[in-house]
Protein backbone atom coordinates (compact mmCIF):
# COMPACT_ATOMS: atom_id res chain seq x y z
CA UNK A 1 0.00 0.00 0.00
CA UNK A 2 0.89 3.34 -0.47
CA UNK A 3 2.11 6.25 2.37
CA UNK A 4 -1.71 7.90 2.46
CA UNK A 5 -5.04 5.87 3.58
CA UNK A 6 -8.57 7.67 4.19
CA UNK A 7 -9.62 6.98 7.34
CA UNK A 8 -13.68 6.68 6.27
CA UNK A 9 -15.29 7.84 9.55
CA UNK A 10 -19.00 6.88 9.73
CA UNK A 11 -20.72 6.04 12.49
CA UNK A 12 -17.67 5.65 14.35
CA UNK A 13 -17.01 9.19 15.75
CA UNK A 14 -14.44 8.91 17.97
CA UNK A 15 -10.59 8.26 18.29
CA UNK A 16 -10.91 5.83 21.56
CA UNK A 17 -11.35 2.41 20.57
CA UNK A 18 -11.16 2.90 16.60
CA UNK A 19 -10.01 0.10 14.97
CA UNK A 20 -10.23 1.09 11.41
CA UNK A 21 -7.92 4.30 12.25
CA UNK A 22 -5.67 2.09 13.85
CA UNK A 23 -5.32 -0.21 11.07
CA UNK A 24 -4.86 2.77 8.64
CA UNK A 25 -2.07 4.00 11.06
CA UNK A 26 -0.24 0.80 10.58
CA UNK A 27 0.13 0.63 7.13
CA UNK A 28 0.20 4.32 6.26
CA UNK A 29 2.72 7.30 6.58
CA UNK A 30 -0.16 9.84 6.43
CA UNK A 31 -4.06 9.28 7.28
CA UNK A 32 -6.90 11.35 5.55
CA UNK A 33 -9.88 11.30 8.01
CA UNK A 34 -13.10 11.66 6.08
CA UNK A 35 -16.76 12.07 6.72
CA UNK A 36 -19.62 12.33 3.83
CA UNK A 37 -22.51 14.08 4.14
CA UNK A 38 -24.90 11.01 1.90
CA UNK A 39 -27.55 12.42 0.29
CA UNK A 40 -29.54 8.55 0.33
CA UNK A 41 -28.94 9.16 4.54
CA UNK A 42 -29.77 12.79 4.39
CA UNK A 43 -33.60 11.92 2.64
CA UNK A 44 -34.88 9.52 4.75
CA UNK A 45 -37.17 10.62 7.52
CA UNK A 46 -34.83 12.20 10.64
CA UNK A 47 -34.29 14.11 12.97
CA UNK A 48 -33.29 17.63 12.41
CA UNK A 49 -31.79 17.84 15.66
CA UNK A 50 -30.27 14.49 14.89
CA UNK A 51 -28.34 16.13 11.97
CA UNK A 52 -26.82 19.02 15.09
CA UNK A 53 -26.34 16.68 17.26
CA UNK A 54 -24.05 14.83 14.50
CA UNK A 55 -22.58 17.90 12.94
CA UNK A 56 -21.95 18.92 16.60
CA UNK A 57 -19.87 16.08 17.27
CA UNK A 58 -17.65 16.04 13.56
CA UNK A 59 -16.91 19.58 15.23
CA UNK A 60 -16.23 18.08 18.15
CA UNK A 61 -13.86 15.25 16.50
CA UNK A 62 -12.17 17.49 14.76
CA UNK A 63 -10.81 19.37 17.66
CA UNK A 64 -9.86 16.47 18.72
CA UNK A 65 -7.97 15.90 15.18
CA UNK A 66 -6.07 18.84 15.22
CA UNK A 67 -4.42 18.09 18.32
CA UNK A 68 -3.04 15.19 16.62
CA UNK A 69 -1.80 17.46 13.64
CA UNK A 70 -4.84 16.40 11.71
CA UNK A 71 -8.47 17.72 10.85
CA UNK A 72 -11.43 16.41 9.38
CA UNK A 73 -12.53 16.72 5.81
CA UNK A 74 -16.10 16.46 5.09
CA UNK A 75 -17.93 16.41 1.75
CA UNK A 76 -21.41 15.77 0.54
CA UNK A 77 -22.41 13.66 -2.47
CA UNK A 78 -22.65 9.93 -3.52
CA UNK A 79 -19.79 8.16 -1.62
CA UNK A 80 -18.13 6.30 -4.24
CA UNK A 81 -18.21 9.57 -6.39
CA UNK A 82 -16.64 11.50 -3.32
CA UNK A 83 -14.48 8.46 -2.13
CA UNK A 84 -13.06 8.38 -6.38
CA UNK A 85 -12.41 11.84 -5.90
CA UNK A 86 -10.93 12.33 -2.46
CA UNK A 87 -8.66 9.28 -3.64
CA UNK A 88 -7.08 10.76 -6.45
CA UNK A 89 -7.21 14.42 -4.79
CA UNK A 90 -4.80 13.52 -1.70
CA UNK A 91 -3.12 10.70 -3.40
CA UNK A 92 -4.51 7.89 -1.21
CA UNK A 93 -4.05 4.19 -2.05
CA UNK A 94 -6.32 2.51 0.24
CA UNK A 95 -9.49 3.01 3.17
CA UNK A 96 -10.28 2.03 5.71
CA UNK A 97 -13.55 2.21 8.16
CA UNK A 98 -15.85 0.33 10.74
CA UNK A 99 -17.54 -2.39 9.45
CA UNK A 100 -21.81 -1.32 9.38
CA UNK A 101 -24.55 -3.87 9.39
CA UNK A 102 -27.57 -1.91 8.37
CA UNK A 103 -29.18 -3.32 4.56
CA UNK A 104 -28.11 0.27 3.13
CA UNK A 105 -25.06 0.72 4.73
CA UNK A 106 -23.77 -2.82 3.41
CA UNK A 107 -25.05 -2.10 -0.16
CA UNK A 108 -23.05 0.89 -0.23
CA UNK A 109 -20.06 -0.86 1.09
CA UNK A 110 -20.34 -3.64 -1.51
CA UNK A 111 -20.52 -1.15 -4.06
CA UNK A 112 -17.89 1.09 -3.25
CA UNK A 113 -15.66 -2.25 -2.69
CA UNK A 114 -16.14 -3.20 -6.38
CA UNK A 115 -14.17 0.16 -7.21
CA UNK A 116 -11.77 0.73 -4.71
CA UNK A 117 -9.84 -0.61 -2.27
CA UNK A 118 -12.01 -0.40 0.95
CA UNK A 119 -10.75 -2.34 3.97
CA UNK A 120 -13.90 -2.99 6.36
CA UNK A 121 -12.25 -3.52 9.82
CA UNK A 122 -14.12 -4.17 13.20
CA UNK A 123 -17.82 -3.86 14.07
CA UNK A 124 -20.18 -1.44 15.67
CA UNK A 125 -21.06 -4.16 18.85
CA UNK A 126 -19.29 -4.93 21.74
CA UNK A 127 -18.52 -8.87 20.45
CA UNK A 128 -18.02 -9.75 16.47
CA UNK A 129 -21.70 -10.17 14.97
CA UNK A 130 -20.56 -13.63 13.86
CA UNK A 131 -19.95 -15.02 16.61
CA UNK A 132 -23.51 -14.05 17.88
CA UNK A 133 -25.05 -16.10 15.93
CA UNK A 134 -26.84 -19.61 16.38
CA UNK A 135 -24.81 -22.98 15.70
CA UNK A 136 -26.59 -23.16 11.75
CA UNK A 137 -25.63 -19.51 10.69
CA UNK A 138 -28.84 -18.38 11.56
CA UNK A 139 -29.85 -15.09 14.09
CA UNK A 140 -31.25 -15.72 17.69
CA UNK A 141 -34.42 -14.46 17.78
CA UNK A 142 -35.34 -15.19 21.42
CA UNK A 143 -33.31 -12.92 23.68
CA UNK A 144 -32.79 -15.09 26.76
CA UNK A 145 -30.80 -17.68 24.05
CA UNK A 146 -28.77 -14.58 22.59
CA UNK A 147 -27.74 -13.45 25.94
CA UNK A 148 -26.38 -16.85 26.80
CA UNK A 149 -24.17 -16.81 23.90
CA UNK A 150 -22.83 -13.13 24.51
CA UNK A 151 -21.79 -13.59 28.01
CA UNK A 152 -19.92 -16.64 27.11
CA UNK A 153 -17.34 -14.87 24.69
CA UNK A 154 -14.22 -13.15 26.22
CA UNK A 155 -14.85 -9.24 26.75
CA UNK A 156 -12.50 -8.24 23.61
CA UNK A 157 -10.02 -5.24 24.63
CA UNK A 158 -10.33 -1.56 23.81
CA UNK A 159 -8.05 0.51 21.83
CA UNK A 160 -6.89 3.70 23.48
CA UNK A 161 -6.30 7.16 21.42
CA UNK A 162 -3.56 6.99 19.42
CA UNK A 163 -0.57 8.37 19.57
CA UNK A 164 1.40 9.27 17.14
CA UNK A 165 0.55 12.34 14.67
CA UNK A 166 -1.58 11.19 11.51
CA UNK A 167 0.01 13.77 9.58
CA UNK A 168 -3.06 14.74 7.42
CA UNK A 169 -1.97 16.51 4.01
CA UNK A 170 -2.60 20.39 4.17
CA UNK A 171 -5.29 21.70 1.78
CA UNK A 172 -7.89 19.30 1.42
CA UNK A 173 -10.92 21.38 1.29
CA UNK A 174 -13.97 20.54 4.53
CA UNK A 175 -17.87 21.53 4.35
CA UNK A 176 -17.45 21.44 7.89
CA UNK A 177 -15.85 24.86 8.42
CA UNK A 178 -18.79 26.62 5.86
CA UNK A 179 -21.79 25.06 8.05
CA UNK A 180 -21.83 27.92 10.17
CA UNK A 181 -25.97 27.42 10.91
CA UNK A 182 -25.58 24.14 11.95
CA UNK A 183 -22.95 24.93 15.31
CA UNK A 184 -25.56 24.20 18.09
CA UNK A 185 -28.09 21.68 19.01
CA UNK A 186 -31.19 24.43 20.23
CA UNK A 187 -33.39 21.77 22.71
CA UNK A 188 -30.77 19.39 22.78
CA UNK A 189 -27.21 21.60 23.46
CA UNK A 190 -27.63 21.67 27.25
CA UNK A 191 -28.65 17.83 27.75
CA UNK A 192 -26.98 16.34 25.08
CA UNK A 193 -23.53 18.05 24.28
CA UNK A 194 -22.26 16.25 21.16
CA UNK A 195 -18.88 14.38 20.76
CA UNK A 196 -16.53 12.07 22.26
CA UNK A 197 -15.18 14.16 25.28
CA UNK A 198 -18.92 14.32 26.89
CA UNK A 199 -19.59 10.71 25.84
CA UNK A 200 -16.91 9.16 27.83
CA UNK A 201 -17.27 12.13 30.79
CA UNK A 202 -20.95 10.49 30.99
CA UNK A 203 -19.67 6.77 30.87
CA UNK A 204 -17.10 7.61 34.23
CA UNK A 205 -19.98 9.45 36.13
CA UNK A 206 -22.39 6.88 35.37
CA UNK A 207 -19.96 3.91 36.10
CA UNK A 208 -16.77 5.07 38.69
CA UNK A 209 -16.72 5.43 42.12
CA UNK A 210 -18.11 3.58 45.26
CA UNK A 211 -21.37 5.85 44.69
CA UNK A 212 -21.42 5.63 40.97
CA UNK A 213 -25.30 6.20 39.60
CA UNK A 214 -24.85 2.14 38.25
CA UNK A 215 -25.15 0.48 41.20
CA UNK A 216 -28.74 2.22 41.39
CA UNK A 217 -29.52 1.93 37.96
CA UNK A 218 -31.50 -1.48 38.17
CA UNK A 219 -34.25 0.35 40.70
CA UNK A 220 -33.95 3.77 39.56
CA UNK A 221 -33.68 3.64 36.01
CA UNK A 222 -37.88 3.66 36.04
CA UNK A 223 -38.21 6.40 37.99
CA UNK A 224 -39.15 9.17 36.14
CA UNK A 225 -38.80 11.89 38.33
CA UNK A 226 -35.07 11.22 39.14
CA UNK A 227 -31.82 10.98 36.77
CA UNK A 228 -31.31 6.86 36.70
CA UNK A 229 -30.52 6.18 33.45
CA UNK A 230 -26.88 7.18 31.69
CA UNK A 231 -28.50 9.13 29.04
CA UNK A 232 -25.69 7.66 26.53
CA UNK A 233 -27.93 6.81 23.64
CA UNK A 234 -27.55 9.34 21.33
CA UNK A 235 -23.38 9.16 22.05
CA UNK A 236 -23.91 5.34 21.03
CA UNK A 237 -25.75 6.20 17.61
CA UNK A 238 -23.11 8.25 16.48
CA UNK A 239 -20.36 5.54 17.77
CA UNK A 240 -19.27 8.86 19.64
CA UNK A 241 -18.69 6.27 22.77
CA UNK A 242 -17.65 2.44 21.64
CA UNK A 243 -20.22 0.00 23.27
CA UNK A 244 -17.06 -2.01 23.82
CA UNK A 245 -15.32 0.58 26.42
CA UNK A 246 -19.20 1.24 27.84
CA UNK A 247 -19.08 -3.02 28.60
CA UNK A 248 -15.21 -2.84 30.32
CA UNK A 249 -16.82 0.26 32.24
CA UNK A 250 -19.44 -1.86 33.29
CA UNK A 251 -17.45 -5.23 33.83
CA UNK A 252 -14.69 -3.35 36.53
CA UNK A 253 -17.83 -1.72 37.89
CA UNK A 254 -19.05 -5.62 38.70
CA UNK A 255 -15.60 -6.41 40.05
CA UNK A 256 -15.63 -3.23 42.26
CA UNK A 257 -19.51 -3.44 43.63
CA UNK A 258 -19.75 -3.25 46.72
CA UNK A 259 -22.56 -5.80 47.96
CA UNK A 260 -24.34 -8.12 46.04
CA UNK A 261 -27.29 -5.54 45.46
CA UNK A 262 -24.98 -3.47 43.07
CA UNK A 263 -23.45 -6.37 41.17
CA UNK A 264 -27.32 -6.90 40.21
CA UNK A 265 -27.37 -3.37 39.10
CA UNK A 266 -24.73 -3.08 37.00
CA UNK A 267 -25.70 -6.59 35.08
CA UNK A 268 -29.10 -4.45 34.54
CA UNK A 269 -27.28 -1.82 32.83
CA UNK A 270 -25.13 -4.39 30.86
CA UNK A 271 -27.52 -6.07 29.87
CA UNK A 272 -28.83 -3.38 28.04
CA UNK A 273 -25.90 -2.99 26.27
CA UNK A 274 -26.80 -6.96 25.41
CA UNK A 275 -30.12 -5.51 24.17
CA UNK A 276 -28.12 -3.79 21.56
CA UNK A 277 -26.08 -6.62 20.01
CA UNK A 278 -29.18 -8.59 20.06
CA UNK A 279 -30.85 -5.88 17.58
CA UNK A 280 -27.89 -4.80 15.75
CA UNK A 281 -27.21 -8.51 14.54
CA UNK A 282 -31.14 -9.29 13.98
CA UNK A 283 -31.67 -6.90 11.67
CA UNK A 284 -28.35 -7.87 10.25
CA UNK A 285 -29.92 -11.15 9.31
CA UNK A 286 -33.54 -9.46 9.22
CA UNK A 287 -33.22 -6.67 6.58
CA UNK A 288 -37.25 -5.79 6.51
CA UNK A 289 -37.59 -5.75 10.08
CA UNK A 290 -38.54 -2.00 10.21
CA UNK A 291 -40.51 -3.18 7.70
CA UNK A 292 -42.74 -6.45 8.15
CA UNK A 293 -43.56 -7.92 11.55
CA UNK A 294 -40.64 -10.92 12.28
CA UNK A 295 -43.68 -13.75 12.48
CA UNK A 296 -46.60 -13.82 10.52
CA UNK A 297 -49.37 -13.31 12.29
CA UNK A 298 -48.18 -9.86 13.21
CA UNK A 299 -49.23 -9.15 9.42
CA UNK A 300 -52.95 -10.68 10.11
CA UNK A 301 -53.26 -7.92 12.60
CA UNK A 302 -56.44 -5.88 11.68
CA UNK A 303 -54.37 -2.72 12.35
CA UNK A 304 -57.13 0.44 12.38
CA UNK A 305 -56.56 3.26 9.75
CA UNK A 306 -56.72 6.06 12.39
CA UNK A 307 -55.05 9.20 11.12
CA UNK A 308 -56.61 11.06 13.87
CA UNK A 309 -55.92 8.72 16.08
CA UNK A 310 -52.46 9.10 15.79
CA UNK A 311 -52.06 12.51 15.01
CA UNK A 312 -53.50 12.72 19.03
CA UNK A 313 -50.66 10.24 20.35
CA UNK A 314 -47.99 11.67 18.09
CA UNK A 315 -49.14 15.49 19.45
CA UNK A 316 -49.45 14.10 23.03
CA UNK A 317 -53.22 14.64 23.46
CA UNK A 318 -54.25 11.18 23.75
CA UNK A 319 -55.69 11.99 27.47
CA UNK A 320 -53.53 9.92 29.65
CA UNK A 321 -51.00 11.68 31.20
CA UNK A 322 -47.57 9.76 30.99
CA UNK A 323 -47.97 8.92 26.81
CA UNK A 324 -48.39 12.24 26.38
CA UNK A 325 -45.60 13.70 28.75
CA UNK A 326 -43.52 11.25 26.30
CA UNK A 327 -44.59 12.29 23.57
CA UNK A 328 -44.54 15.97 24.31
CA UNK A 329 -40.81 15.85 25.54
CA UNK A 330 -39.89 13.62 22.19
CA UNK A 331 -40.97 16.61 20.28
CA UNK A 332 -39.36 18.99 22.39
CA UNK A 333 -36.08 17.58 22.64
CA UNK A 334 -35.66 14.36 20.45
CA UNK A 335 -35.37 12.23 23.41
CA UNK A 336 -37.54 10.22 26.10
CA UNK A 337 -36.69 7.87 29.30
CA UNK A 338 -36.88 4.24 27.73
CA UNK A 339 -39.73 3.23 30.18
CA UNK A 340 -42.23 5.73 28.48
CA UNK A 341 -40.99 4.72 24.95
CA UNK A 342 -42.21 1.20 25.76
CA UNK A 343 -45.18 2.74 27.25
CA UNK A 344 -45.85 4.82 24.36
CA UNK A 345 -45.36 2.31 21.70
CA UNK A 346 -47.80 0.00 23.22
CA UNK A 347 -50.13 2.40 23.87
CA UNK A 348 -50.02 2.98 20.04
CA UNK A 349 -50.29 -0.41 18.92
CA UNK A 350 -52.48 -2.04 21.71
CA UNK A 351 -54.40 0.53 23.08
CA UNK A 352 -55.62 2.53 19.48
CA UNK A 353 -54.48 -0.77 17.83
CA UNK A 354 -52.82 1.80 14.96
CA UNK A 355 -50.07 -0.35 13.36
CA UNK A 356 -46.76 -0.11 15.29
CA UNK A 357 -44.79 1.10 11.55
CA UNK A 358 -46.69 4.49 11.78
CA UNK A 359 -44.86 4.61 15.20
CA UNK A 360 -41.53 3.39 14.15
CA UNK A 361 -41.19 5.85 11.73
CA UNK A 362 -42.60 8.87 13.73
CA UNK A 363 -39.69 8.05 16.59
CA UNK A 364 -36.99 7.85 14.10
CA UNK A 365 -37.95 11.09 13.03
CA UNK A 366 -37.81 12.57 15.70
CA UNK A 367 -35.45 10.41 18.16
CA UNK A 368 -31.77 11.93 18.74
CA UNK A 369 -30.64 8.73 19.76
CA UNK A 370 -32.24 7.00 16.18
CA UNK A 371 -31.32 3.93 15.33
CA UNK A 372 -33.13 1.67 12.65
CA UNK A 373 -32.07 -1.38 14.25
CA UNK A 374 -32.74 -0.67 17.95
CA UNK A 375 -36.25 1.27 17.19
CA UNK A 376 -37.13 -1.44 14.56
CA UNK A 377 -36.72 -4.38 17.50
CA UNK A 378 -37.70 -2.33 19.99
CA UNK A 379 -41.04 -1.37 18.37
CA UNK A 380 -42.11 -5.07 17.33
CA UNK A 381 -40.99 -5.85 20.68
CA UNK A 382 -43.29 -3.45 22.32
CA UNK A 383 -46.03 -4.50 19.79
CA UNK A 384 -46.11 -8.01 20.50
CA UNK A 385 -45.31 -8.80 16.99
CA UNK A 386 -41.19 -9.61 17.68
CA UNK A 387 -39.12 -11.06 19.53
CA UNK A 388 -41.66 -10.33 22.43
CA UNK A 389 -42.46 -14.26 23.60
CA UNK A 390 -45.98 -12.68 25.35
CA UNK A 391 -46.79 -10.66 22.56
CA UNK A 392 -50.61 -10.28 23.69
CA UNK A 393 -50.17 -11.02 27.75
CA UNK A 394 -47.83 -8.51 28.05
CA UNK A 395 -49.66 -5.18 28.68
CA UNK A 396 -48.25 -1.55 29.14
CA UNK A 397 -51.38 0.39 31.39
CA UNK A 398 -50.18 3.98 31.13
CA UNK A 399 -52.18 4.75 34.65
CA UNK A 400 -50.75 1.80 36.69
CA UNK A 401 -47.15 2.86 34.82
CA UNK A 402 -47.25 6.59 35.95
CA UNK A 403 -48.22 5.54 39.47
CA UNK A 404 -45.38 3.23 39.38
CA UNK A 405 -42.67 5.43 37.98
CA UNK A 406 -43.82 8.76 38.39
CA UNK A 407 -45.96 8.73 41.73
CA UNK A 408 -46.00 12.11 42.45
CA UNK A 409 -46.45 13.47 39.08
CA UNK A 410 -43.38 15.18 38.84
CA UNK A 411 -42.70 14.19 35.37
CA UNK A 412 -46.44 14.32 34.04
CA UNK A 413 -46.61 18.19 35.01
CA UNK A 414 -42.82 18.83 33.72
CA UNK A 415 -44.14 18.22 30.25
CA UNK A 416 -48.08 18.24 30.32
CA UNK A 417 -48.52 21.79 32.54
CA UNK A 418 -52.21 21.38 32.07
CA UNK A 419 -51.98 19.32 35.09
CA UNK A 420 -49.79 21.56 36.84
CA UNK A 421 -52.41 22.12 39.67
CA UNK A 422 -54.00 18.57 39.56
CA UNK A 423 -53.77 16.55 43.06
CA UNK A 424 -51.46 14.21 43.33
CA UNK A 425 -54.86 11.65 43.14
CA UNK A 426 -55.90 12.39 40.22
CA UNK A 427 -52.69 13.56 38.32
CA UNK A 428 -51.93 10.02 36.87
CA UNK A 429 -55.85 9.74 35.64
CA UNK A 430 -57.67 13.50 35.69
CA UNK A 431 -60.42 12.25 34.14
CA UNK A 432 -61.86 10.54 37.52
CA UNK A 433 -61.50 14.38 39.38
CA UNK A 434 -65.10 15.28 40.24
CA UNK A 435 -66.48 18.71 38.23
CA UNK A 436 -65.21 20.78 41.34
CA UNK A 437 -61.68 19.83 41.66
CA UNK A 438 -61.47 19.83 37.60
CA UNK A 439 -62.50 23.99 38.08
CA UNK A 440 -60.38 24.56 41.27
CA UNK A 441 -57.21 22.69 39.28
CA UNK A 442 -58.20 24.82 36.53
CA UNK A 443 -58.39 21.52 34.48
CA UNK A 444 -61.59 20.69 32.85
CA UNK A 445 -61.50 17.43 30.98
CA UNK A 446 -62.05 17.93 27.62
CA UNK A 447 -61.92 21.25 27.31
CA UNK A 448 -58.22 22.28 29.23
CA UNK A 449 -57.27 18.50 28.87
CA UNK A 450 -58.37 16.01 26.74
CA UNK A 451 -60.95 13.22 27.49
CA UNK A 452 -59.43 9.69 26.99
CA UNK A 453 -59.15 8.87 23.44
CA UNK A 454 -59.71 5.39 24.50
CA UNK A 455 -60.56 3.33 27.81
CA UNK A 456 -57.82 0.70 29.42
CA UNK A 457 -60.03 -2.12 28.45
CA UNK A 458 -58.79 -1.62 24.99
CA UNK A 459 -55.95 -3.13 25.79
CA UNK A 460 -57.15 -6.38 26.71
CA UNK A 461 -59.71 -6.24 23.79
CA UNK A 462 -56.29 -6.13 21.45
CA UNK A 463 -55.28 -8.83 23.40
CA UNK A 464 -58.14 -11.11 21.63
CA UNK A 465 -57.91 -9.53 18.27
CA UNK A 466 -53.47 -11.22 19.08
CA UNK A 467 -54.75 -14.40 19.89
CA UNK A 468 -57.15 -14.66 16.90
CA UNK A 469 -54.58 -13.18 14.74
CA UNK A 470 -52.02 -15.85 15.79
CA UNK A 471 -54.90 -18.46 15.37
CA UNK A 472 -55.38 -18.31 12.11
Amino acid sequence: MGNIALWWVRRDLRLHDAPALRAALKVSAAVVPVFILDPTLARAPGAAARRRFLIGGLRALDAALRTRGSYLVVREGPPLEVLEGLMTEAGASAIFAERDLTPYARRRDEMVARRLPLHLIGHPTVHPPEALVRPNGAAYRVFGAFRRAWQALPLPSTLPPPEQPLATPDGLFSLLHVEDGETKTQNNEEEFPPGEAEALRRLRAFTDGPEAPIYRYAWERDRLDREGTAKLSPYFRFGMLSPRAAAAAAVTALEKAPDAESQQSVRSWLQELIWRDFFHVLFAHEPTLRQRSLYPFGERIPWRSDPEGFAAWAEGRTGYPLVDAGMRQLRATGWMPNRVRMVAAAFLAKHLLIDWRWGEQWFIAHLLDGDPAVNGGNWQWAAGVGVDTAPYVRLFQPVVQSQRHDPYGVYVRRWVPELANVPNEYVHAPWKMPPEIQRAANCRIGIDYPAPRVTERSARQARDIFREARRR
